[in-house]
């Protein structure tokens, strides 16, 4: 099975998302989806900016997807996470892994989630309602807790 990647500008359609890792597939009991939006962050955010490394996104992206689909019997899995400016409500990352079992497909996402927030080379700038743009946003520690779980 070879993990769909893509990092686009372009919006996404997350039932297509599903549909795609479901259609045909008579062995796939379970599909776990996980989609990211943006937030208003109680209205002070008028946009997100989001910067990758082209080419370095999607092979640190590929290398997480391979190290998931060793450790789960994943039958499909599709990452797409959006760069460039994007408005609270937009969705921004989808990650969808199929499975014969639930146990499999919820394991996969939360693993590909969580490695996301943590090793996939994006940065987030955020632009305010009031017309500032801010620094570039930090990390969270709370991130790397969680992903900390799967080592």
């Amino acid at each position: 099975m070879v993990p769909t990647i893509s990092v686009q500008l372009a919006d996404f359609d997350p039932g297509a998302v599903v549909e795609t890792l479901s259609a045909d597939r008579t062995g796939v009991g379970a599909v776990v989806s996980f989609v990211g939006l943006c937030r208003d962050e109680g209205g002070e955010l008028a946009a997100l900016e989001l910067e990758h490394y082209p080419g370095m996104a999607e092979e640190e992206i590929g290398r997480i997807a391979g190290e998931a689909c060793s450790r789960w019997p994943l039958l499909g899995l599709t990452v797409i996470h959006r760069h460039g400016l994007v408005r609270p409500g937009d969705r921004i990352v989808i990650v969808a892994a199929a499975a014969s079992h639930r146990e499999a497909a919820f394991s996969g996402a939360a693993f590909m989630m969580d490695f996301l927030k943590t090793s996939a080379p994006f940065w987030k700038r955020e632009h305010r309602a009031d017309g500032r743009v801010g620094e570039w946003v930090a990390a969270k520690a709370s991130d790397d807790l969680a992903a900390a779980v799967w080592r």
